[in-house]
């Protein structure tokens, strides 16, 4: 049984796969895993697990990083989510029995659980990131998520979300990163140094940033050194969300 994993992004790719994907392509992990590289938003995340789907994906995984929308979660913090949220409101349980498992592989990375909602934008500012975390009963924040969840649940597939860290609720979003950023949510480089030329305040948060997900990303290759424990439970369980 195939296990699909979305990334959307170069970087978090990177914390999983040796190689270099273009936006839309797959790549087989092994005989039982495919990953695809699916951009930023949820437009994209759908479209990539639907392809999963077509190429016998029977499971799927939402990898990547997230914003913490409570004071309490670190940079690095793992979040394997009981419940995804719609921008709209709608919620969507991951795979209850799953979740556990993972919990229990990944014991070692303390990782919590909670509600991650979605946002069709990059959230900016810390009271944004409070305010939503309040509004919607979440403690996390991502653009992927719930468009994946929608997809395992239009094909009765087990849905699972690994997400570490990467922007701390207490802090802002450098301006020069959502200035810089292309339609594939990744960072223009020309863009940001000729931002922050003009705006050279920027650069302790955009150091900052950096630190923040170093930390993410050291999390998520700790979770993929136990992948294949993660997907052992999967193909042994015929169960779904």
């Amino acid at each position: 049984m195939i296990t699909g994993i979305v990334i959307a992004l170069a970087e978090e790719l990177g914390t999983l796969i040796p190689k270099k994907l273009k936006q839309g392509e797959t790549f087989r992990l092994n005989d039982n895993m495919i990953v695809i590289y699916s951009g930023a938003g949820a437009k994209n995340a759908q479209a990539a697990a639907e392809t999963l789907v077509r190429n016998g994906a029977v499971r799927l995984i939402s990898w990547g990083c997230a914003a913490g929308l409570t004071a309490e979660l670190k940079p690095g913090t793992l979040i394997l989510a009981d419940q995804c949220i719609s921008a709209d409101g709608t919620k969507i349980d991951t795979h209850p029995v799953w979740r556990q498992s993972a919990e229990s592989v990944l014991a070692n990375l303390l990782p919590l659980k909670g509600a991650i909602t979605a946002s069709d934008q990059v959230v900016i500012a810390s009271q944004e990131k409070k305010r939503l975390g309040l509004a919607m009963k979440a403690i996390a924040l991502d653009m992927e998520s719930s468009a994946i969840a929608q997809v395992a649940k239009s094909h009765h597939l087990p849905f699972l979300t690994v997400r570490a860290i990467a922007d701390p609720q207490p802090a802002d979003l450098p301006i020069a990163v959502i200035n810089a950023l292309n339609a594939q949510g990744q960072v223009d480089i020309k863009k940001l140094l000729l931002y922050l030329l003009v705006h050279p305040g920027e650069l302790p948060l955009l150091i900052k940033l950096g630190w923040y997900f170093k930390a993410a990303k050291k999390t998520l290759k700790q979770v993929a050194l136990k992948i294949d424990k993660i997907r052992d439970f999967a193909i042994s369980t015929e169960s779904t969300a």
